[in-house]
C-alpha cells in the first residue's frame, strides 16, 4: 500500500496520519486503536517505531552552550525506607543538560560519579559556557577540564538560588517527565530510554506542532 512515511506499510497514508495525530496528542495505544480502527498491537508498534525515530533526533541536537544546568535523578523503582537520592535502590539513573532558553539533553547512566558525568559534559557542552550545578561531587574538577565558570548551589544547606545560580530549569523537565510516566503504571526497562527520549522530545518541543514535527521527520527517514 502506497505510504511515503512507511515501507511496505498495511496501512494507508491517511490512516498513518491518523495514528501520528493521536501520537502527537499524547493518547495512549488503547485510545489510539479507539480512534483509528487500527489493532492495538499495531498501534503499540508503530507508536515504538516512532519513538526510536525521536530518539535519533534527540540524540543529534548538541553541543550545549551559554548557561547551562546540570543535574541527575532518579527513575522508577520502589522507594524502600532510608533509600533515597543518589544511589536509591533499584532505581535508574539519569543525568541530564539543559540550556537555559533552550533544549534538555538526557542520557541514562550506570551511576554517577565524576568519570560519568563529566565524560557526557565534555561530549555535549561548548568549552566557553556558564554551568550551574548542585554541590555533588561528581561535578567537582569542571575548571580544571577547562569549564571556567562553574557555579554551585548547596542543596544540603538548603540553599536553591542564589542569584542566577540554580538549576530549576532541569528540575522542571524532571518534574515534567516523572508525572508524564506516571500515567504508563510502570515502563518496561527495554523500552524506558524510548519513553525518557519521548519526554525530552515533548518538553523541547512544547510550543511547537508536534504533528509536522513527527511527520517531516518520518518523511526523511521512513518507518520500517
Amino acid at each position: 500500500m502506497k505510504n511515503k512515511y512507511v515501507l511496505r506499510s498495511r496501512i494507508s497514508e491517511a490512516k498513518f496520519r491518523h495514528l501520528v495525530r493521536c501520537f502527537a496528542l499524547d493518547l495512549d495505544a488503547r485510545q489510539g486503536s479507539a480512534l483509528t480502527g487500527l489493532n492495538r498491537n499495531t498501534v503499540n508498534r508503530y507508536y515504538l517505531l516512532i519513538r526510536q525515530r525521536i530518539a535519533e533526533l534527540c540524540e543529534r541536537e548538541s553541543p550545549f552552550s551559554g548557561e547551562i544546568e546540570v543535574d541527575e535523578s532518579y527513575f522508577g523503582g520502589k522507594r524502600i525506607k532510608g533509600k533515597r537520592g543518589r544511589g536509591a535502590f533499584g532505581k535508574t539513573p539519569v543525568f541530564g543538560i539543559f540550556q537555559r532558553k533552550g533544549k534538555v539533553y538526557t542520557e541514562i547512566v550506570p551511576d554517577c560519579p565524576k568519570a560519568t558525568l563529566q565524560a557526557i559534559i565534555r561530549g555535549r557542552v561548548d568549552q566557553d559556557s556558564i554551568i550551574h550545578s548542585d554541590g555533588w561531587r561528581g561535578y567537582n574538577g569542571l575548571v580544571d577540564l577547562g569549564y571556567k565558570k562553574h557555579y554551585r548551589v548547596q542543596h544540603g544547606q538548603n540553599e536553591f538560588a542564589r542569584g542566577r545560580c540554580h538549576i530549576n530549569g532541569i528540575e522542571s523537565f524532571w518534574s515534567f517527565a516523572k508525572r508524564r510516566l506516571m500515567k504508563f503504571h510502570g515502563v518496561p526497562g527495554e523500552t524506558f530510554y524510548l519513553h525518557l527520549k519521548e519526554c525530552e522530545f515533548r518538553f523541547n518541543y512544547r510550543g511547537d506542532k508536534l504533528y509536522a514535527i513527527i511527520l517531516k521527520i518520518i518523511r526523511e527517514n521512513p518507518l520500517s
